[in-house]
This record gives structure tokens, C-alpha cells and sequence, in this order.
């Protein structure tokens, strides 16, 4: 689950990482009496107005501005919030911007006194290991740091028997290039930084830039969140922060049925039980010259009422030429999922796609019978790559 930036920094506050003060705002009046508590508590006399979407480069797109003055803090939060920004991370619509986050001044006394670093705690899954992974060369450009001079990346791996040590935080403090007041701020930033990731189940937090200010204290100026879906139960306070209104809509339609649902850009639906015969399907599917439109698992209880809204899920997907249906009967039954397929016939209307069906498994014969005799026009495969080829054949046809 993603998280706002002001939501992702509630959550760093909570475990001692320093965060500019700030506060959400969703309209220009509420962001000008922002700016004015935030001046009563920190003295500061410039502010950042920051749209809040569930996507990274902001700056580039416009969505972040520095204003000197109340007027300037009105204006920009009139500018941002309605906009559609489009950054290197959305799609070419871009994001409606719903509020925005008024924030301190940190880059005090001006730009050229702070320094930028990156920082990311993550899982290296080939390793099984988190790991801290960060950088001297923070700011906008990371990507392209990345890319031309990888030697200024640098990564440090966690044990997770021990978690992150001392020496380990002071290491990355040193590859930084800090010492003094800045360095000690650094490792306690370090430490607290990982007790966040892992005290809340995270699956990313990215600070991009994390900043040394002039009187080297250490703030993180960016957040970017995201939490393990399956620890949510752990988390019901966090778990309270999910904004549907930055999701697909129809992902948190699915949702709402048990169907774990992904939109993607090709012109096949898929209907399967399991992610692991999803992922197959969607394989097969490539190999053919097919293109998925979707990842739909429809789970291991799946009965007549899921599989139709399924069907309805998918079918609202103007791009969908196909739809194939391919499940293995192990806990979830065939004839089920067969009912499910005429109930959806007969209960949508006129369906005018071609649905290829391939049912294997528990009471796969039962299945293929309520079809044949349901006079629909379904075709069927028993092989998974006879069921890919007769789907692209007829999306080309």
C-alpha cells in the first residue's frame, strides 16, 4: 500500500527521524493558515508547498514550489491543487492533485548552504537481506546518477538475526562524506530510519534528498512509503490511511469482491485461480504474440457470483479483444467457475468478446458439460499453450 508523503513522515516522526514541520492543506485558505502556524512554531519565513500524489518527481512536473511570502503560499496551493501533474512516474493524463503539504523552510539560509543525499531501505530478495541503500549525490537527478556513475551508489546489507549495527550506520555517516555534529545526526538519522522500516512492516521507504542542513542537523525532505499489504492487520492505523482515490478504480472495485486485480496495458483478459498460474498464463500468453490486459486471480473459493463480477471487471476494459479463462480444479471446482461463465452470459447480456475457456482439475469434466450444453459461444482448450494460441489468433482475426 502507498502512502502521501505527510502520511510516510507521520510515520518517520513516530520512531525519531527529524521531518520538517508541516502541515495538509486542501484548499488555498487552509494552506495560508498552514503557513502561519508553521511560522509561529519554526520562525521561518519561506515555506514549500508540495502537492500530495502517490507518484515521485514532483519537482520536475511543477508540483513542488518555494514560497517567500503568504500571498506566494495562496497562490502556489491555488496552482497546484486541481492540477493534473504529470511526472516521469504517472501516466501521460497525469494525477488529479487533491491537497498539498506546507512545510518549513529547511534549506536555510538558502540552497547553496545544504547538501543532498539519497537513502532507501529496502528487501535485496535475492539475498533475502534488507538493505540501506544511499548515496552523496541526492536530488532529481538520482535516476541519471544511477546510471552514469554507479561507484556513487553505495549499498550496505542487514543481517537479520542482528538487525542494523552501530558500526554500520557510522559507515554510511562516513561514505557520506560527514563528519562533526552532521555525522552524529546522520547515524542516529540511520537508526531511527531502520527502526521505521521494519517497526512498520514497510516494503520501501525512499528519502530523496535527505538534507544537511547549514547548522548540520539532518531532516528527511522527502518520503516516499510503501507498506506490505499481507502486515496490515498488524497495522490498523496505518492500514486507515489508504486513499482510494489514488488507486484504479477498478482494482478497489475488485477488491471490494476478494479478486486481486491489476490493470495492464494489453488486449487479453485473464481469468485464473492462483498467482502462480496467473503469471504462467501471462507468460504463455507473450509467447504467443498475445498481450495480457490484466492480472485477475480469482482466488481458491471462488463460486458463480465472483466469477461473473470478474467477467464484469474485465469487460470494462475497452482494449479487451479475448478473455481467457484457465483454472485448475484443486481446491476451487470447475463446475463452479463453469456456472459462473453462463451466469455472467446470461446475466451481462450479449458479451462481444470471444472467452476461450480451459478448466482442468476437480470436476473439470462437469464444467465442460455446463458449457457445451449452455449453447454459448465459448471455445476450449485442454493444453495451457493450446489456450495462448487460440486467444491470439483470434485477437489478430
Amino acid at each position: 500500500m502507498n502512502l502521501h508523503e505527510y502520511q510516510g513522515k507521520s510515520i518517520l516522526k513516530g520512531y525519531g527521524v527529524s521531518v520538517p514541520f508541516g502541515i495538509v492543506a486542501n484548499n488555498p485558505d487552509e494552506a495560508v493558515e498552514a503557513a502561519k502556524k508553521i511560522q509561529e512554531q519554526t520562525g521561518s519565513d519561506k515555506w514549500a508547498v508540495k502537492a500530495q500524489i502517490h507518484a515521485g518527481g514532483r519537482g520536475k512536473g511543477g508540483g513542488v514550489k518555494i514560497a517567500k511570502s503568504l500571498d506566494e503560499v495562496r497562490q502556489y496551493a491555488d496552482q497546484i491543487i486541481g492540477m493534473h501533474l504529470v511526472t516521469p512516474q504517472t501516466k501521460k493524463e497525469g494525477k488529479l492533485v487533491r491537497k498539498v503539504l506546507i512545510e518549513q523552510n529547511i534549506y536555510y539560509p538558502g540552497p547553496e548552504n545544504v547538501e543532498e543525499y539519497y537513502m532507501s531501505i529496502l528487501l535485496n530478495r535475492a539475498k533475502g537481506r534488507n538493505m540501506v541503500m544511499y548515496s552523496p549525490r541526492g536530488g532529481m537527478n538520482i535516476e541519471q546518477v544511477a546510471e552514469e556513475t554507479p561507484e556513487e551508489i553505495f549499498t550496505e546489507e542487514i543481517d537479520p538475526k542482528v538487525g542494523l549495527q552501530g558500526f554500520q550506520a557510522r559507515r554510511i555517516a562516513f561514505n557520506l562524506g560527514l563528519s562533526g555534529v552532521a555525522f552524529k545526526q546522520m547515524v542516529k538519522f540511520v537508526s531511527a530510519l531502520y527502526a521505521a522500516y521494519t517497526g512498520s512492516d514497510a516494503s520501501l521507504f525512499e528519502i530523496n534528498p535527505v538534507i544537511k542542513a547549514a547548522d548540520g542537523k539532518i531532516f528527511a525532505a522527502d518520503s516516499k512509503v510503501v507498506i506490505d499489504n499481507n502486515a496490515l492487520f498488524r497495522h490498523k492505523d496505518i492500514a486507515e490511511m489508504r486513499d482510494l482515490e489514488e488507486e484504479d478504480p477498478t482494482e478497489v472495485e475488485a477488491g471490494k469482491y476478494g479478486l486481486n486485480f491489476v490493470k495492464l496495458d494489453g488486449n487479453v483478459g485473464c481469468m485464473v485461480n492462483g498467482a502462480g498460474l496467473a503469471m504462467a498464463t501471462m507468460d504463455m500468453i507473450k509467447m504467443s504474440g498475445g498481450d495480457p490486459a490484466n492480472f485477475l486471480d480469482v482466488g481458491g473459493t471462488a463460486d458463480a457470483a465472483r466469477v461473473e463480477q470478474a467477467f464484469r471487471i474485465i469487460l470494462k476494459d475497452p482494449r479487451v479483444k479475448a478473455i481467457l479463462v484457465n483454472i485448475f480444479g484443486g481446491i476451487v471446482r470447475c463446475d463452479r467457475v463453469a456456472q459462473g461463465i453462463v451466469d455472467a452470459y446470461k446475466n451481462i447480456g450479449e458479451i462481444n468478446v470471444p472467452i476461450i475457456v480451459r478448466l482442468q482439475g476437480t470436476n473439470a469434466e462437469e464444467g465442460k458439460e455446463l458449457i457445451d450444453k449452455s449453447g454459448l459461444k465459448v471455445l476450449s482448450a485442454i493444453k495451457l499453450e493450446d489456450a495462448a494460441r487460440l486467444v491470439t489468433e483470434v485477437v489478430k482475426q
